[in-house]
């Protein structure tokens, strides 16, 4: 309470009031009770201008308030001294502080969602015009069978597209929503990688390209074993198609007292230098990227592994190949 000055000094000027009417009360006895009526007087004066000085304070905080609710962000009342409303200054600064924050990056997600809503519809709309096409070239009489399967199958193809966007958006949202839950129990390296790399075996084994697995099989690490296979599967398979057939996919891994580390490295015709910042971002697309790549197979991966409190890096020459490495982190081994 002592610390509070404006109370201190409030009880400084009653304490000299009350000492000053008691010696003329002495001095003065004829008139104790004029004196006695002149200092209770001056008390209710004193009092009066503490309070209403302290009205003026809330109101320039009622103000201040209103202007915060219309989004005026911009004012300062941080007061560096010491008393109550001071202290009640100062939090309210920082609650002001958290709220342009806020506001802040609500903006930024804002534009973040409208361009994300853009690239989704880009990407959803030129396989489904080629659909539209297709469809009605089917319903001519003369197509000959062979035109016939060829574009049922493109109509198949396409659709397959749509349906692993769909669901990898479906995915992203959950994870950006944090409505999953990602374990963090040890996860065998081998059981992974061989979970990530079972769908891509036969098209790696039809382009022609060596898969390579290095690694002991007791590596363990701290994550969730379906969706680390989910995110390893996104590499693999990003791997595989910037590498040529007749290329080498080699996955590595080993572990320390400190952290496990998987290796994904290829020899394709790696990333350009411009590219590599960028590559984890959704949705974007470097310069040697296929025609048919959406670009958010490496954003999930990320969203992934950060999840799972795992540091991914990668590192690439064009023309030579491109490693990714993963570290997870632990305490305990």
């Amino acid at each position: 309470m002592v610390r509070n000055r404006e109370l201190v000094r409030f009880l400084l000027f009653g304490i000299g009031i009350a000492a000053a009417g008691a010696a003329a009360g002495y001095f003065l006895p004829e008139y104790a009770y004029l004196v006695c009526l002149l200092f209770c007087l001056a008390e209710i004066a004193v009092f009066t201008g503490y309070t209403m000085r302290r009205y003026r304070q809330m109101e320039k905080l009622s103000d201040y308030l209103k202007r915060i609710g219309r989004g005026d962000y911009s004012l300062d009342i941080r007061d560096n001294v010491e008393g109550e409303l001071s202290i009640l200054k100062n939090e309210i600064y920082k609650v002001t502080t958290r709220l342009r924050e806020q506001a802040e990056y609500n903006v930024r997600e804002k534009y973040y969602l409208a361009d994300a809503l853009s690239d989704i519809s880009h990407q959803l709309k030129t396989p489904l015009t080629s659909m539209m096409v297709m469809t009605d070239l089917l319903k001519e009489e003369g197509l000959p069978p062979d035109k016939r399967e060829e574009f049922t199958d493109t109509i198949r193809a396409q659709l397959i597209r749509i349906e692993w966007l769909v669901t990898s958006l479906l995915k992203l949202s959950r994870l950006d929503a944090g409505t999953i839950v990602l374990e963090s129990r040890p996860v065998s390296a081998a059981e992974v990688i061989g979970r990530a790399a079972q769908h891509l075996l036969i098209p790696m084994e039809l382009k022609g390209i060596e898969f390579e697995v290095q690694g002991e099989e007791n590596v363990t690490f701290p994550g969730d074993l379906s969706w680390s296979a989910e995110a390893f599967a996104n590499i693999l398979k990003n791997c595989m198609e910037h590498t040529p057939p007749g290329g080498r996919i080699r996955v590595m891994y080993e572990e320390n007292h400190l952290y496990t580390v998987i290796s994904v490295e290829d020899n394709g015709e790696g990333i350009a230098a411009e590219d590599l910042p960028h590559i984890f971002e959704r949705f974007y697309k470097g310069k040697n990227a296929g025609a048919d790549s959406v670009g958010i197979g490496l954003a999930m991966a990320y969203e992934i592994f950060a999840k799972e409190q795992g540091k991914i890096d990668v590192t690439s020459k064009e023309g030579e190949g491109t490693r990714f490495r993963v570290k997870f982190y632990t305490n305990e081994k």
